[in-house]
């Protein structure tokens, strides 16, 4: 299939035009083509580029480790392992405070609010300037409309979720802007419901571009969507269009999701599409401390592996299949707990617990056992191989972390594909809309309005893939085992690590319940607080306003 063309000049552009985005009250500004948007967005050729940008920045949040900390760490599955770069997500550390280990003023929050506001401009100013485009055809300029509106909507439910109602227009700036408003939640929604409808009603049915938005995709998103807002109706009704699409189908085989060989499956109904080329993920303005611009791939690959190339030295070393550890992230004793092994195929299907010898060493031929992280507590270990059992990483009474450094990790995103162990980045597709995400929004919606059978049925659908060989039967759940929790549970054995695990406990009103109450994140129920179910707006962001009366820090961070 053709791929959407990323064209990184007019992402600099658009970075340019973004909307009080300076990390500080000097903006300096960088074109090194001396093109604007005036002179290159006024025909289809230079159209078509400010399309496919706005489609760029969703590159600086799926797949990435900033990404993957404001999504899914903070949350009753995920804590630090020993590399954590940023556990003021993962553990709510300092989030109080301005300085840049850890509160309001750390980078992370500073470059996440830009390019998601970066990305609203662009789309602003394409739907604002479309019209006047000489030579698109009616239905062209329909479709790009669409585009652009779907992203906008995704763009803003990343920017309202995440920070609550901060800023909003629909109206393109040039230039920076020293005044934000404080805009309701609700004025979001309106926005995003309007744009996504529209984006439904326009957008064709398949495409040939891998990547670009569809008709099913803006009615997955807006499922999801409705599904947020309480809608449960419209939520059921707009999953079930998705479910009934005959482009989309489950995979037979849970682990065959992550098969560098079967990046587009059929399960897959909207993805952000990395190229097997690395040097045309680049990502003109995410450099690194020294500016040296660094290729935007996806670095999923990196961020949850333990330690095990300092495990059992004598027969394991680091090698391409095992992937580069940076340790960053690692399994609560609950989410693990969560997964019963003997029949659910997922567990084996997202985690790896087994390293085997790839050198020869004394008392090890290559392919013996060499490391073996276990979700359970047994005696005794093996004299062999190096044993790692739930009672040596978490204490096993209250989950509390014993040691950072060896653990079942997280194998859904390894890249087997990449050219040297020291490579960080992948071409995985980073899947941000899958079909089993659509029975769960039903299941969900139908519990909502008390029809627990129904509730049943959709689960059992995705438990059934889920079941090992010989326990389907045993995976199947009863109406009168449907409940918030389960739900959640559910959610997390099929979606962990896919961007979306902060957004559900918000969204259910269970993020303080399940990480604090229910103590499964030892960690973060530390310190935890009703008011992070919002995060800090960057600091930067608060210095740079003028009207600061008006532009205040979210509650509890000042």
């Amino acid at each position: 299939m053709k791929n959407i063309k990323y064209i990184q000049l007019f992402v600099l552009l658009a970075g340019l035009a973004t909307i009080f985005n300076a990390c500080s009250k000097k903006l300096d500004e960088y074109n090194p083509s001396g093109l604007t948007a005036n002179t290159t967005y006024t025909n289809a050729t230079g159209f078509e580029t400010l399309v496919n940008a706005a489609y760029t920045f969703n590159r600086y949040w799926y797949g990435k480790e900033e990404g993957f900390s404001y999504a899914e760490m903070g949350t009753d599955i995920w804590t630090s392992g020993t590399g954590d770069a940023n556990p003021q997500f993962a553990q709510y550390l300092n989030l109080q405070g301005s300085n840049a280990n850890g509160g309001a003023g750390t980078t992370t929050w500073t470059s996440l609010w830009n390019d998601l506001y970066a990305a609203v401009n662009l789309c602003n100013l394409g739907i604002t300037n479309i019209s006047a485009i000489p030579d698109y055809t009616a239905a062209q300029k329909t479709t790009r409309e669409a585009e652009l509106r779907f992203l906008r909507a995704f763009y803003y439910w990343h920017i309202v979720e995440t920070w609550g109602g901060v800023h909003f227009t629909t109206v393109p700036t040039d230039g920076a802007v020293t005044t934000a408003n404080r805009t309701p939640v609700d004025t979001f929604y309106n926005r995003i419901f309007a744009d996504l409808q529209f984006a439904v009603t326009n957008l064709p049915a398949t495409t040939t571009d891998y990547g670009r938005a569809t008709q099913p995709v803006a009615q997955a998103f807006l499922a999801r969507m409705y599904l947020t807002r309480g809608m449960n109706a419209q939520a059921i009704g707009m999953a079930n269009s998705v479910i009934a699409n005959p482009n989309f189908k489950l995979e037979t085989n849970y682990a065959d999701l992550w098969k560098m060989s079967n990046l587009k499956s059929k399960e897959v109904v909207w993805a952000v599409d990395y190229s097997t080329n690395l040097t045309y993920n680049d990502a003109i303005y995410y450099s690194n401390a020294a500016g040296v611009p660094q290729r935007g791939s996806n670095n999923g690959h990196l961020l949850f592996i333990m330690l095990y190339d300092k495990a059992n030295t004598k027969p394991l070393i680091r090698d391409i299949p095992y992937g580069r550890p940076f340790n960053r992230f690692m399994p609560t004793m609950a989410y693990l707990n969560m997964f019963d092994a003997t029949k659910d195929a997922r567990y084996k299907g997202s985690f790896q617990d087994v390293w085997l010898a790839n050198q020869a060493a004394p008392g090890y031929a290559i392919g013996d056992t060499a490391v073996y992280c276990a979700k359970t507590k047994f005696t005794p270990h093996s004299s062999k191989y190096v044993t790692y059992d739930l009672g040596d990483v978490y204490n096993t009474t209250t989950g509390a972390i014993v040691q950072r450094n060896y653990y079942p990790t997280l194998s859904k995103f390894l890249d087997p594909t990449r050219t040297s162990i020291a490579e960080v980045q992948s071409a995985r597709d980073a899947f941000v809309i899958r079909l089993a995400e659509m029975y769960l929004v039903a299941a969900e919606a139908e519990m909502n309005i008390g029809k627990n059978d129904s509730a049943a049925y959709y689960i059992n659908v995705i438990r059934t893939r889920a079941a090992l060989p010989g326990h389907v039967a045993d995976m199947q759940i009863t109406p009168a085992q449907v409940n918030l929790d389960f739900i959640l549970d559910e959610r997390a054995r099929e979606l962990g690590g896919e961007q979306l695990r902060w957004f559900d406990l918000k969204r259910t009103g269970k993020l303080l319940d399940r990480v604090k109450t229910q103590n499964l994140n030892p960690d973060a129920a530390k310190n935890i607080q009703t008011f992070h179910t919002l995060r800090p707006i960057p600091q930067a962001q608060i210095d740079a306003v003028t009207n600061k009366d008006v532009f205040k820090q979210n509650p509890g961070y000042q």
